[in-house]
Order: C-alpha cells, then sequence, then structure tokens
C-alpha cells in the first residue's frame, strides 16, 4: 500500500490530533484570522460535487464553502495540513469559523469501489468497539513516545446505523485528548455509491452531540449520488468490488479489515500529518492567543469549537 494511499484512509476516519504549537506557528496573529474568515465565499441552494459525482442540496439554515475556502479554514486557520481531498465545508448558517463552539461538516470522497452491504446486519457493534478501542490504545502507545498528547476512544456517542434503503450509514465516537477533562465528538456520515463512498465529518464537542442529532436527518438528506453513480447502478461486470464492508468501513476503512492501524500511526509519527484537532485544545488555544492582544485589543472575538476529520 502506498503512503498516499495510506494518507487517503486517515481521511476516512481514522483520529489523531494537531499540536497547539505548531497552530500557533502557523496562524501568528489575529488580524490574520479575520483577513481569513473575510475572504472566504459562502454558498448555498444547488452544489455539483467533483465534477457530476454527486450533488448536495444546502438549505437555509446552512451554508457552504467551495474546496479552497474548506482548504482556507481547515489549514491556514485551523492548523491542519493542506487537504486537497475535501470537497467542500458544510457549516450552520448562524457560525464563522471563528465562533467558539462552531463546529463543520467536512466533506470528501473515497473511491475505492462498490462497498458490499451484506454484512450490516450482521455486526455486533459492541464486539467491534472493543477491537476498535485497543487498537486505538495501542497506536495512543506509539503517539505518547513521540511526546504527542494520548488519544482515548471512550465509546459510542450514538451507536452505528444502518439504511439498507438509501445506502446512508452514521455513527458517532466520543474521543478524549490528553488530560483534557472535556470530550470530543467526531460525527461520521458514509453514503455508499457505485464506486466509492461520500465521506461527511463533523467534529465537535460532545456538548454538541443533541444539536448535531437533531441535524442528522436533515444532513443525510442534502447529499446524494448522481445518476450513474449510485449505490443502485453498481455493474459487477465492470465495477471493481471494494475489498471491505460495512464493519471495516466504521472502524476505519480498509486499513481496519488489514490490521494496518499500528502502520497507519507509525508513518503519521513519522509525517507529522495529523487531521483532527482536539475541541478544547483549539478553544484554549485561540484563547491563548486571543489574551496576548488584549493590551492592544479591548475584545477578542470568541474561539471556535470544531476540528477536522
Amino acid at each position: 500500500m502506498t503512503t498516499k494511499s495510506i494518507y487517503a484512509l486517515l481521511l476516512t476516519g481514522l483520529i489523531s490530533s494537531y499540536s497547539c504549537q505548531a497552530q500557533e506557528q502557523q496562524v501568528k496573529s489575529r488580524e490574520e484570522l479575520l483577513k481569513l474568515a473575510n475572504s472566504l465565499v459562502y454558498k448555498d441552494g444547488e452544489i455539483t460535487l467533483r465534477g457530476g459525482l454527486a450533488k448536495l442540496e444546502v438549505p437555509k439554515g446552512f451554508r457552504y464553502l467551495g474546496p479552497a475556502d474548506a482548504n482556507t479554514v481547515l489549514s491556514k486557520m485551523w492548523g491542519n495540513p493542506p487537504n486537497d481531498q475535501s470537497l467542500g465545508l458544510l457549516l450552520p448558517a448562524d457560525t464563522s469559523p471563528l465562533d467558539r463552539g462552531c463546529w463543520a461538516v467536512i466533506i470528501s470522497y473515497t473511491e475505492d469501489g462498490f462497498v458490499k452491504d451484506d454484512d450490516a446486519t450482521k455486526i455486533n457493534y459492541d464486539d467491534l468497539l472493543k477491537k476498535m478501542q485497543k487498537q486505538v490504545r495501542d497506536a495512543s502507545g506509539e503517539r505518547a513516545k513521540q511526546g504527542y498528547d494520548t488519544v482515548e476512544l471512550v465509546g459510542w456517542a450514538t451507536p452505528p446505523h444502518y439504511d439498507a434503503a438509501t445506502h446512508k450509514l452514521y455513527w458517532a465516537k466520543e474521543l478524549r485528548f490528553g488530560q483534557s477533562s472535556h470530550d470530543t465528538l467526531n460525527y461520521n456520515i458514509r453514503i455508499l455509491g457505485r464506486r466509492g463512498v461520500l465521506v461527511l465529518n463533523a467534529v465537535a464537542s460532545v456538548s454538541q452531540l443533541d444539536e448535531i442529532e437533531k441535524l442528522t436527518p436533515q444532513i443525510l438528506a442534502m447529499v446524494n449520488f448522481n445518476d450513474g453513480n449510485r449505490y443502485a447502478d453498481f455493474n459487477p461486470k465492470v465495477d471493481k468490488v471494494a475489498t471491505y464492508g460495512i464493519a471495516a468501513l466504521v472502524a476505519g476503512g480498509i486499513a481496519a479489515k488489514l490490521g494496518l492501524f499500528k502502520l497507519i500511526w507509525v508513518f503519521l509519527l513519522a509525517a507529522k500529518k495529523f487531521v483532527i484537532i482536539g475541541a478544547v485544545a483549539v478553544s484554549a488555544w485561540f484563547k491563548k492567543l486571543f489574551s496576548k492582544n488584549k493590551r492592544a485589543e479591548a475584545t477578542a472575538p470568541p474561539a471556535p469549537g470544531p476540528t477536522v476529520t
């Protein structure tokens, strides 16, 4: 497996964290953040994703940022490495990426083939969770050796649910970074298609679970594959079949199927590519940043809450 493939798998749901020190080097001033925020171009209505692969219907109450603006938010404002995998970012319309408690849905696509769903009704998600927790503990030990915060998979915030009629899957994980007293919510939505999976990841604080749960049916309805790319359009004579099913998709894609969690974490530690920031750590860092400017500014904007997956 190539390092590019490993990195792509990470973007579909594996967990890590980004250090506050690295963010501080990337974002140097409040003025720079505000300038970036003001440069963003928000859209609503019907959005075509990836050259006609799928369609996003952005209703009242939400706003969409295209791939370039999404990368500005994820990389330049929230301190993640540049991400050319994203198809865009979905945010509540009444929030800004700089707002305290803001959360966002990152949209991407992985083309590993047609994911068979015949194992969906046979999965014991309690057993799967225990295996995932062990994988995370093992990987977290490797992180600690490198001087990074540990990560704990606390449990399901929402157990996995698969709708066989729409071929849409969602679940939520509760994560704990380092010694933080507040946990992070990693809400996952997957939409199965003919040649791959649309990936929607919302990351926020656990206290926002109820809000996101209420909006999940609406978010699920927003995104659909176009004709020719739908799950029902699969042609076994010409289309590739993915080497993993629903259980491995929940556990972290093909990596879970092949037992590659440790390999991926070691690669990430060496490359220092981390794509999830602990929400509390981000808020604390912004608070620290803006407090430095109190002498020059009477007030400071609130800190953002969501992070990336």
